[in-house]
């Protein structure tokens, strides 16, 4: 992490399309058990007031205006913690007509807008321990060190997420257009 939060950390749950399993996770890290807010940490209902997103499912097609809006609402450095297989890369639902994919690809999409991806901590697993969970929060505090190495990864513009643009519906298409016109970028 190149900027920890030296107090407490806010974090905005969004759900672009899980089955609920990660989503199940990080009630459990958030309950006396595993207690995140003796690290500070606390759950807010708006990604305006977030220091993070907390990231779960793939990104569907139909969630995308929903997850780019939040990702833009949230103040800088913008942090998303991916959590679960499915919004790490798509999961089983990778290859489905009504999924972009993962974070890559999201990250890919807001490129080919001049939209800057945020800092993202990848937690793997279907669905992952809620103590990866809380590792990866207090990671973001600057409390524990990061186990992996930083990998620099940058895909290409993908053909693919194109083509997923391509095969919505017109009405759908527009509206996409219409919302990446409204977006300030900075």
């Amino acid at each position: 992490m190149s900027i920890p939060h030296r107090k407490s950390i806010w974090v905005f749950h969004l759900n672009s399309g899980a089955c609920n399993a990660c989503d199940i996770e990080i009630i459990d890290a958030i309950t006396p058990y595993h207690d995140v807010e003796r690290l500070g940490v606390k759950l807010v209902g708006s990604p305006r007031h977030a220091d993070a997103i907390l990231l779960t499912g793939p990104i569907t097609i139909e969630a995308l205006p929903k997850v780019v809006r939040a990702i833009l609402a949230v103040p800088e450095p913008k942090i998303v913690i991916a959590i679960g297989s499915c919004a790490c890369g798509g999961g089983i639902w990778r290859d489905s007509y009504a999924v972009l994919g993962g974070v890559d690809r999201l990250y890919t999409y807001l490129r080919e807008h001049g939209i800057e991806p945020p800092i993202t901590i990848y937690i793997p697993g279907c669905p992952p321990k809620p103590e990866a969970i809380v590792y990866a929060l207090a990671m973001v505090r600057g409390l524990v060190e990061q186990k992996q190495k930083k990998i620099e990864y940058i895909e290409k513009p993908s053909i693919e997420v194109v083509e997923y643009i391509e095969k919505l519906s017109k009405e759908a298409k527009k509206d996409l257009e219409k919302f990446f016109k409204g977006i300030e970028v900075r």
